[in-house]
């Protein structure tokens, strides 16, 4: 058996901001098993400056661990603290062991088209940039928007908001935000009134991670839910997870198996969120067609109708051909289309 891994860099269509800064590029790297006329590939999705092993020898840790595996040695010791490779040698062993590299699990997403609803995602940019993004995708007939606020002035985005509400119900219409930590916790509260004024159905991350009291408070007051997604990276002990969710008591989690730790790590988050009567839903982390594809099809097998954050493979000029097309609300997966042949043995 043959394990190798490659780097490969994702360029975006047009720099995307968020509240950390300006995206233009995002390097991913696959992990490749061969035996033979058998294959499996898995996508280790590091996110630079959030990632929790975003750490200089995280390359040279990946080389290692793709040896381990070729020589048939437990590589677990080695990426216990690599949520990205974790979930990169899950990935790849799944598709591995699959009949098809890229049919993972057997799931009606996968086998029948069953689509999954999703989110609509808005960037920041200009207000007029975003209102054009936000009114296109209803238009194109996503019923749930996720807007990234947090950069523009908050005036702003309120009116923006207020536009959208002026328009569209919450029945029509379900906003979402996500602050990625941009608020303090003296003015969190206050803005969050304020957006409360919109209907909105929660809030990523309103504030930076790691201020757990500031965030119980948050959560208590509740002008609206609050959903925690930076502040799960790196919690990677069953206690510290348990301890977490007890000490913030959130509305919801937002999982990314990149971040987390891959799919097992993800639904030990589930069963622990379930259990307190905590919502939670998938998004991806940027990832290329391969982790997405993996992460939809992952998502299918669980439990859930809210719409997910997996409508992010159109973000990239030179993503992986695949058969996961977004449109309408929806992630399918149309099986007239093809692998990009370079990516299959």
């Amino acid at each position: 058996m043959n394990v190798s891994y490659r780097k490969y860099v994702l360029d975006f269509k047009q720099p995307s901001w968020t509240s950390r800064g300006v995206l233009r590029q995002k390097e991913t790297f696959f992990i490749e098993i061969r035996n033979g006329a058998q294959y499996g590939i898995g996508e280790c999705g590091l996110f630079r400056g959030l990632s929790y092993d975003d750490v200089p020898h995280f390359e040279e840790q990946l080389a290692k661990v793709c040896a381990a595996l070729e020589s048939g040695v437990d590589a677990r010791t080695l990426y216990v603290d690599f949520p990205a490779i974790r979930m990169g040698v899950e990935m790849a062993l799944t598709s591995f062991a699959a009949d098809a590299p890229f049919n993972l699990y057997d799931t009606p997403f996968s086998i029948v088209e069953q689509p999954i609803s999703i989110n609509g995602l808005v960037w920041m940019g200009s207000i007029n940039f975003m209102r054009q993004q936000v009114f296109d995708k209803i238009k194109d007939g996503y019923d749930c928007i996720k807007l990234k606020i947090g950069a523009l002035d908050f005036d702003l985005e309120c009116r923006l908001l207020a536009e959208i509400r002026a328009r569209y119900s919450p029945e029509e219409v379900t906003l979402r935000v996500d602050a990625n930590g941009a608020f303090s916790p003296k003015e969190a509260l206050q803005k969050l009134e304020r957006l409360s004024e919109f209907d909105i159905h929660s809030i990523e991350q309103p504030i930076a991670a790691g201020q757990f009291e500031a965030m119980r408070k948050l959560c208590a007051q509740n002008p609206i839910p609050v959903a925690l997604d930076e502040e799960l990276i790196g919690v990677l002990d069953s206690a510290d997870k348990s301890a977490l969710l007890d000490e913030i008591e959130p509305q919801y989690i937002i999982l990314k198996p990149s971040l987390l730790g891959g799919f097992k790590a993800a639904e030990a988050w589930i069963a622990l969120a379930e259990a307190r009567n905590i919502g939670w839903w998938v998004t991806s982390a940027l990832e290329s067609n391969i982790g997405l594809n993996a992460i939809a099809q992952w998502t299918a097998t669980q439990n859930t109708s809210m719409p997910q954050g997996l409508g992010t493979g159109g973000l990239f000029t030179n993503n992986i051909d695949s058969p996961l097309v977004a449109e309408k609300g929806m992630l399918r997966y149309n099986n007239a289309m093809r692998w990009d042949t370079k990516y299959i043995r």
